[in-house]
């Protein structure tokens, strides 16, 4: 209760002397955000050839936002899920599940041990200067897992100051436990450096994030529901985070090259509960190190010439320690017991060159070749096994007459494991129908291969039996997408925006888990014929004066899997899910200060399961529940060079979804109980600093 009378009169008290500073406040842009993903080069958000949606600096500032996972949570088209038991977290995007999703940061991808994008939440948020998302294949850009789209999270550069030195100083509650700067509750720091002359330019910095966990029992909880969280241990799981990053690089009239290293060292703590036959309890620690290097260079030959390269190399290592506690003499001793001690180790290489020509102002050409190889070694993976991949690519954007843009592409791939689909196409247009209007049409042929950890991996425990299968073959998708943009307002005082967009994805040799057609106890991945998704979006953004709104509309349709092995059920083919956003900002130039709303609907998943009732075989609709998610957030400058954010995030509360399933559905699923989703309302309060010398 002290944190909370604390922060509310913080908050009056920034309120009372708003009126006595003047200080420059972040205003909302314009709609002229220049983007990068999939590009020649550089465009508007209005000449890109692809749909594009971008996340600003300023946006995630004004949110307090300590991961992508949460500036992407109340974006339209995200939906995410939590694994309580691996402390990890997965992404939805337009239906697709987060193994169809390609993670990029600064063009690069990103590594994942598991099928979870769980390296969304190993990014350190502090160095995002914008998230760029296009929804929809990209394999011919960007390859592997392009599937339902790209997020490209680009990082910031230095600047134009010659020096700037920053930090940042962030506490939240967690549920309603908090301790001062470490221990219960969030904790995040941040130091961070910049020079920049005649061309060079050096970045540095560093993080630390401190989660103290949580549990779901509250003291509105009925007794035996409390009771067993704590038999089970502590559900949101401690976690430890420290990232650091560097950049290095130079740059001329017609030559860039940059270097970045970007580490991160994460101890995420798991505390069994206590067997009170024995006092006795399983503890582990997952302990992950990851380093990211990238060099990447563009060279201007001349006005119709362009190199672009970019190498890089990640390697990551995930090591799981078990012990035994025991609590009558505080004694742990190393767990025997198969899969409770592993060291898992993947690297990912990946070179790409570009080549763009501009043969006239109608026609340009961007060649290119790829070459990725992945590698991985541990207990739990069969052998040392690696997979090179090679790929030749061409694309060329064609302008016929004023108003029209016609981009093509081709890709052409060799892998040394599996038969990769051969050829992968792609055809996007956009037609300006007047100043205002633009209208676009695309199909693209995207493709997933099969990671290391569906090919080789074995989780084998107490628990477990689950297997990788090398012969599983790539994903295929024939992907329809269109959308119709109208800029017709854009005046000094007032900007709007709308854009209406639909797709439908048809996806072929889905992998999926299924038991095993030989041994009941064991669980594998397969190959299954068809899966679908259909949708459709309003995405609008206003701008008027000090206001700055983004609402949106999004109804997606997942194909219901029974229909594959039964065709004549009687069930629709689609489930379908709403959602609702409005991300609202309103600033206050007089006082330098904003105020910023950030909800999100999400509504029923349906999905329907095979169950048995009275011995009869049949068929029952099943729904995760519906839920609100909204951030109330003040940011004001004081003084010159700091900004003071709080607020409150999870305004309504929302720990757990209802979920009338009762299939298992997986290795870590939460089939037939209540679905977590947040360890609750949060409340915070932080500080910036930000000096440069020019």
């Amino acid at each position: 209760m002290k944190i909370y009378l604390s922060i509310a009169l913080s908050l009056c008290t920034i309120l009372a002397v708003a009126q006595e500073i003047k200080v420059d406040t972040t205003r909302a842009k314009d709609l002229k955000d220049v983007v990068i993903t999939g590009q020649f080069s550089p465009q508007t958000l209005k000449n890109s050839v692809y749909n594009v949606r971008t996340i600003s600096a300023e946006k995630i500032s004004l949110r307090a936002a300590t991961s992508v996972q949460q500036v992407l949570s109340t974006e339209l088209g995200f939906r995410f899920s939590n694994d309580l038991m691996l402390s990890t977290s997965d992404i939805q995007l337009m239906g697709m599940t987060g193994r169809n999703v390609k993670i990029l940061l600064d063009g690069v991808p990103m590594v994942d041990r598991s099928d979870t994008r769980e390296s969304l939440n190993q990014i350190d948020i502090n160095t995002v200067e914008r998230i760029e998302i296009v929804e929809g294949p990209m394999s011919v850009v960007y390859g592997t897992d392009a599937l339902a789209g790209v997020i490209n999270i680009i990082t910031k550069n230095a600047g134009k100051s010659l020096l700037n030195i920053s930090a940042r100083v962030q506490e939240e509650t967690v549920g309603n436990e908090y301790e001062a700067i470490s221990g219960k509750g969030s904790h995040i720091q941040n130091l961070s450096a910049s020079w920049q002359n005649r061309g060079w330019s050096v970045l540095a910095g560093f993080t630390h994030n401190d989660f103290g966990g949580w549990n779901i029992g509250s003291s509105t909880t009925p007794r035996e529901e409390v009771d067993a969280e704590i038999a089970a241990g502590n559900r949101w799981k401690p976690k430890e985070q420290w990232l650091g990053n560097t950049k290095i690089g130079y740059r001329n009239a017609k030559f860039n090259i940059w270097y970045r290293l970007d580490g991160l060292e994460e101890t995420i703590d798991s505390r069994g509960g206590m067997n009170t036959l024995n006092y006795k309890a399983v503890f582990q620690t997952y302990k992950t190190n990851r380093s990211t290097n990238q060099l990447q260079s563009e060279w201007n030959l001349n006005d119709r010439l362009q190199l672009i390269a970019i190498a890089g190399y990640t390697n990551l290592k995930r090591a799981t320690k078990t012990v035994n506690h025991d609590f009558t003499t505080n004694i742990e001793t190393l767990s025997t017991e198969l899969g409770t001690q592993d060291v898992a180790k993947f690297n990912a290489s990946i070179f790409r060159a570009t080549v763009l020509y501009k043969l006239n102002n109608m026609v340009s050409f961007q060649p290119g070749f790829e070459f990725n190889r992945d590698a991985a070694s541990g207990a739990r993976i069969s052998g040392s096994p690696s997979i090179n991949d090679y790929a030749l690519f061409i694309s060329s954007e064609i302008k016929p007459a004023k108003g029209i843009n016609i981009r093509t592409g081709l890709r052409f791939i060799k892998n040394s494991v599996y038969d990769a689909p051969p050829i992968i196409p792609s055809l996007n247009t956009k037609f300006s129908l007047n100043d205002d209007l633009d209208f676009r049409m695309a199909y693209a042929r995207g493709f997933r291969s099969p990671a290391l950890r569906e090919l080789y991996y074995d989780f084998v425990d107490a628990s477990h039996n689950i297997f990788g299968n090398p012969n599983l073959k790539a994903e295929e998708s024939n992907s329809f997408n269109g959308s119709l943009a109208w800029a017709g307002i854009h005046s000094q005082e007032l900007q709007f925006r709308s854009t209406l967009a639909g797709f439908y994805n048809q996806f072929k040799n889905r992998i999926t888990f299924a038991q095993s057609a030989t041994d009941a106890s064991v669980t594998t991945l397969i190959n299954v014929l068809n899966y679908k998704t259909l949708g459709g979006t309003l995405d609008n953004t206003f701008i008027y004066k000090n206001l700055n709104a983004n609402v949106g509309i999004s109804y997606i349709g997942r194909y219901n899997d029974l229909l594959e092995t039964d065709a004549t059920l009687d069930i629709p083919e689609f489930s379908w899910a709403p959602e609702l956003t409005a991300n609202l900002s309103y600033s206050f130039p007089k006082i330098n200060g904003n105020i910023s709303l950030f909800y999100k609907y999400t509504g029923n998943l349906p999905n329907y399961q095979s169950t048995t009732l009275s011995g009869v075989q049949t068929l029952k609709l099943t729904e995760i529940g519906s839920f609100h998610l909204a951030d109330l957030m003040l940011n004001k400058n004081i003084y010159k060079y700091i900004t003071l954010n709080a607020g409150i995030k999870n305004l309504l509360n929302v720990t757990k979804l209802t979920n009338t399933s009762t299939a298992s559905g997986g290795a870590h699923s939460t089939g037939g109980s209540a679905v977590p989703f947040s360890y609750g309302r949060s409340y915070v309060f932080g500080l910036i600093f930000n000096w440069n010398k020019n």
